[in-house]
């Protein structure tokens, strides 16, 4: 199997910290420079028509995009360690957690990030900078419901590491890296410890 990625990305980062933390390393990686436009090449476009990453080509050619169905495709591959729930009732709260981490906190800070920051501009045309304050705004009104959320239990989806903490940890670390936005600079203690936290964990240092 091959996947695409992107460095630096969220999604296909949270792919990749999937795989470690399922200790799974046997997956050839192949690397996209989305500035230089790779993803928008004919021969990928073939494999992914809306020209996205992360992508999961599987041995008999299929392929799969979209990182959460990726997840679900390597979690019925190696089900240990579980990372999307035992049974169904854990399974639809775990989803809904990451849900909304990737829905609104991700697309927040994607829309702000696009339409304000210079070095986005090759992705983004034309950028609209009012509206990715708007954005920013909007995403730190999330990351405080996050934080109360972690103010109660210590992971996002409830009393274990899972999928959603992997979700909220990667869009965290683009918006820090893209936006400076550390969530103890807002107030958000119980967030910003559980940053600090998931970021020493060994899957967490992959790139």
């Amino acid at each position: 199997m091959k996947l695409f990625v992107a460095p630096r990305a969220p999604n296909p980062r949270r792919v990749l910290i999937f795989l470690a933390e399922k200790g799974i390393d046997s997956i050839e990686l192949v690397n996209l420079d989305l500035n230089a436009g790779e993803h928008r090449g004919d021969a990928f476009r073939a494999k992914s028509p809306l020209a996205r990453v992360p992508l999961l080509e599987l041995d008999d050619g299929r392929a799969l995009g979209e990182t959460r169905a990726i997840c679900t495709y390597f979690e019925g591959l190696q089900p240990e360690p579980n990372l999307m729930g035992k049974d169904f009732e854990e399974r639809a709260f775990i989803e809904m957690a990451d849900r909304r981490c990737e829905l609104y906190l991700g697309a927040y800070f994607a829309n702000a990030i696009r339409h304000t920051h210079p070095g986005l501009a090759t992705l983004e045309q034309p950028q609209f900078a009012d509206f990715g304050r708007s954005q920013g705004e909007k995403a730190l009104d999330v990351a405080r419901w996050l934080d109360s959320v972690l103010a109660a239990q210590p992971y996002v989806a409830g009393a274990r590491f899972t999928i959603a903490d992997i979700t909220a940890f990667c869009l965290l670390e683009f918006a820090r890296g893209l936006l400076k936005f550390k969530p103890g600079d807002q107030g958000l203690a119980q967030l910003q410890a559980w940053r600090d936290r998931i970021a020493e964990r060994p899957s967490a240092k992959v790139l």
